[in-house]
């Protein structure tokens, strides 16, 4: 008698009849789990080059250029269309980059596109940020995206940034991150003094305004000079970079935790560290993409990948609502229709479908009040599903458009939500694209530390998502 056969009828009703979340380890064959393991070890070697935004799309870019892609630019000035096949990119300012691989079909019925973002939670030093206090040289910061101050003191940071010189001359800083490298930190207060301060709401503990970065304390030798200290930190600067006090006022530099990331566990099956959000994302998406560049994976329909800037705060001339997006589309349409009058970008967007790879909130047993049990997604049960998310809010039919995907191409997913309710909840780009009238669903990775120093990511959830942005790319 089979298994089968001695199955009471509630058993086989909810066999068919419910939705069983299982861990993906439980599944996973030798093969598989050596593969997850190689991803994550590229995965994280991209990330220890890739820690702001400039850096990750740098890497990006130079890896279109291996693979034959030419830029947008260079392809409308050659003669001709361009033809199934065809790879163009567009690098925005250094900061965020739009690529696509052109199918068969014709535009007007839609491309498939994947966005992410690259930008991740930091403290940026303000314009005059150099100062002298005690003989101390300290940078005077401003934190970028949404963070818990207190938890950026007394660890390791590293310097990144990009400083133009009076002459026009570029110079790329990093500062933290070699083995010989100094690193820099903002000091806490040492617990023998901090009676008042244990006594303040979190939120209190430190404000914004205290994360000032320690960067020196050697005085320059002239008795005659003044702020000492400070202008020993100069004099390195300009040294080693050509900068003098008055480019602080033009240059991007930012601080971010020192080191690489690192696997979590006895079992190393995590992995911790800075940028997860939504880098994590961003990498499986742009891996996802370049499947497709094998002519032996031929493509129908025309696939897009956007990695952007500025999710954290939705502005600048790099963000998601910035109007190069839909330029690309436009110069892209007229190169592959060789119609450069009447452009119907309208018609496209509204016949694509999108999936904003973005992280999602895994389910922390540390901290379970503010989770709801049912609808959170857990760790080591795949990629996350989110329907509902700020100012977007996914049909129906397109929600079972992916569903249907994932489950043909045995893609694991989960449920993806966002805390309980009026204690929980976030955004993500989705809502910018769903303005546009392209269908569009929040699909990614659970974080567990979401915005801090240090994130952690479950390796198969990495390795799913890679799988499940390919299958969506192929067939949606």
């Amino acid at each position: 008698m089979t298994e089968e056969a001695v199955k009471t009828q509630g058993q086989l009703l909810t066999e068919k009849l419910s939705f069983s979340i299982k861990n993906c380890w439980e599944t996973a064959s030798p093969e598989e789990r050596q593969a997850i393991s190689q991803f994550a070890e590229q995965y994280k070697n991209f990330l220890a080059k890739g820690k702001t935004e400039r850096e990750f799309t740098a890497q990006c870019v130079s890896v279109l250029k291996r693979e034959g892609f030419i830029t947008i630019e260079e392809a409308l000035k050659q003669n001709g269309k361009l033809a199934p096949g065809s790879k163009v990119y567009q690098h925005v300012k250094g900061k965020s980059l739009v690529f696509a691989i052109i199918g068969t079909k014709p535009l007007q019925e839609g491309v498939n596109i994947l966005s992410a973002h690259v930008d991740s939670p930091r403290i940026d030093l303000k314009t005059n940020p150099l100062y002298e206090d005690s003989e101390f040289a300290l940078f005077d910061t401003q934190y970028y995206g949404g963070i818990k101050p207190y938890q950026w003191t007394a660890i390791p940071l590293a310097l990144h940034g990009v400083v133009i010189t009076k002459n026009g001359e570029r110079r790329d800083i990093c500062v933290g991150e070699d083995e010989e490298d100094p690193v820099f930190t903002i000091t806490d207060l040492l617990p023998h003094f901090a009676t008042d301060q244990m006594q303040k709401k979190a939120s209190e503990f430190i404000s914004g305004e205290e994360l000032d970065i320690l960067a020196g304390s050697e005085p320059f030798t002239d008795d005659k000079a003044a702020d000492k200290v400070k202008l020993t930190i100069l004099h390195l600067l300009y040294a080693q970079y050509g900068m003098t006090e008055e480019d602080f006022a033009s240059a991007e530099i930012t601080f971010v935790p020192a080191g690489k990331l690192k696997d979590v566990g006895l079992d190393r099956s995590m992995i911790g560290g800075y940028g997860h959000d939504d880098k994590c994302c961003a990498y499986t998406a742009f891996y996802g993409a370049l499947y497709f560049v094998d002519p032996n994976h031929a493509l129908e329909k025309t696939i897009v990948c956007l990695l952007t800037d500025k999710e954290e705060d939705g502005g600048g001339n790099t963000g998601p609502r910035s109007r190069y997006f839909e330029n690309f589309l436009k110069y892209l349409y007229a190169k592959v229709t060789n119609n450069y009058m009447d452009i119907d970008v309208c018609l496209l967007l509204s016949n694509s479908s999108m999936l904003t790879a973005d992280v999602n909130a895994a389910y922390d047993p540390n901290y379970s009040e503010v989770y709801d049990k049912k609808t959170a997604p857990y760790f080591g049960k795949g990629i996350a599903l989110s329907k509902s998310g700020t100012g977007n809010d996914a049909n129906a039919e397109y929600c079972q458009k992916v569903q249907g995907i994932f489950n043909r191409n045995n893609i694991r997913w989960q449920y993806g939500g966002w805390g309980t309710v009026d204690k929980g909840g976030a955004g993500t780009i989705a809502c910018i694209f769903a303005n546009l009238g392209i269908d569009v669903l929040d699909c990614g990775i659970p974080v567990l530390s979401m915005h801090s120093p240090f994130e952690v990511i479950s390796k198969i959830d990495l390795y799913t998502a890679y799988k499940g942005y390919k299958a969506f790319l192929k067939d949606a």
